[in-house]
């Protein structure tokens, strides 16, 4: 299993897949339904029911029950798409046997990766790591978990003296631009009960996760000569600056952790006449969740009485919810999450997930759906590796769920 793992990753991180927050399509971008239909055409090879892609570009396919179990029917669901935040074309992986501990090279940017500034990485001493060359993101979010989800599938329909009930899989795209599932057919998908794989280190369970939303903030200034600015500029760039300076700085990414939320700038562009700025806002909390957005509500207005009506526009969207008010009413799913991580191994590590999942949106959406580890660390940038030693724990984990859920009705 573990060869196929390697595999399967290495030739799914070789489909350049990252999504586009600014297109208007769905999928965002044409090119991941290429990897999406070539895990249409592996299914139907492996012999998976029910196998199809539909008009959005989900995948779905069916591990057919090799018992008569009352249980209900689960799923599993990963999504195709890579972070438009780092390059994500012509991905070179560098493969580390027996990892030492120490310093990696990523030679493709003449850069390393050390355990000072990823401790993490001590966690993983002995394992085989898949890591970048420095000059892409990985793709192991979430191609470690569409791997494991493939490997998983096939290991069972090999093997059909496992007594499992019905098994629907399923590959969205878009997860990483928050569009994943605004066309998932939770009806036609046919599952109760659903589980993403796409979390991180060994034993990650998790089903809570940031309420989230986003902010658009568009500046007008005056451009005007330098030379004859004085009481006439408006230096849209300065007044963007001067909103971020608003924002509490103890309320920032590198600031915070576990249940901490944040505002976070992820981008901003624009010259003295006008500019533009887009900030993602999260907190577990709801109560604090609105207090951040009022907070920025409150910043907006303020810059636009001081410059004068119509230099700032914000535009605010929710995102997604915290999952837990949808997950906690169903602690059998968390349960047998926890049993089928013992039985593989692997204790169980339950904590909040400092970002969001399609599972996310899926429990709002009537499918409970928490979020199982895959292996892989350091998302959406070129540290970004993942270890195959894990990644064999989470398939190994799959097929143990696969057996609980049908275990009870023996």
């Amino acid at each position: 299993m573990k060869e196929k793992l390697l595999e399967r990753l290495l030739r799914y991180a070789s489909f350049d897949t990252q999504s586009d927050p600014e297109s208007e399509t769905f999928p965002s971008t044409a090119k991941q339904l290429r990897l999406l239909n070539h895990l249409l055409e592996e299914m139907i090879a492996l012999g998976l029911e029910d196998a199809e892609i539909d008009e959005h570009g989900y995948v779905t396919g069916t591990v057919p029950a090799t018992a008569a179990c009352a249980a209900p029917v689960i799923g599993f669901i990963s999504h195709v798409d890579t972070s438009p935040e780092m390059n994500g074309a012509d991905i070179r992986p560098q493969i580390i046997e027996n990892y030492d501990g120490g310093e990696i090279l990523l030679e493709g940017a003449g850069l390393t990766m050390s355990p000072k500034d990823f401790p993490e990485l001590l966690d993983v001493k002995g394992h085989t790591l898949v890591t970048t060359d420095g000059t892409s993101l990985l793709g192991a979010d979430d191609k470690a978990g569409v791997a494991e989800i493939m490997t998983a599938a096939e290991y069972l329909m090999a093997h059909p003296e496992i007594r499992h009930g019905r098994i629907r899989i399923g590959f969205t795209p878009d997860e990483e631009i928050g569009r994943g599932v605004d066309f998932f057919d939770v009806a036609r998908f046919g599952a109760q009960v659903a589980y993403t794989m796409d979390g991180s280190g060994a034993g990650e369970l998790e089903y809570e996760n940031f309420n989230a939303a986003s902010a658009k903030i568009a500046i007008r200034g005056r451009g005007i000569h330098p030379g004859y600015a004085k009481d006439k500029m408006v230096n849209a760039i300065q007044v963007a600056c001067e909103l971020n300076a608003l924002l509490p700085a103890w309320e920032r990414p590198e600031h915070t952790d576990r249940y901490d939320g944040f505002f976070h700038p992820i981008s901003i562009r624009g010259d003295v006449d006008s500019a533009s700025m887009e900030y993602i806002i999260r907190d577990h909390s709801r109560e604090e969740f609105e207090r951040k957005k009022a907070v920025m509500e409150a910043a907006a207005a303020y810059i636009d009485r001081r410059y004068g009506t119509g230099t700032v526009t914000l535009t605010l969207k929710d995102q997604y919810y915290n999952m837990r008010e949808m997950v906690e009413p169903h602690p059998e799913i968390i349960e047998k999450a926890r049993q089928a991580m013992l039985r593989a191994g692997v204790t169980p590590v339950v904590k909040p997930i400092r970002g969001g999942t399609d599972g996310a949106r899926l429990s709002y959406m009537g499918l409970p759906c928490p979020n199982i580890f895959t292996g892989g660390a350091n998302f959406h940038g070129r540290y970004e590796y993942c270890s195959l030693d894990t990644m064999l724990l989470a398939a190994q984990t799959i097929v143990n769920l696969a057996q609980l859920w049908c275990e009870e009705e023996k």
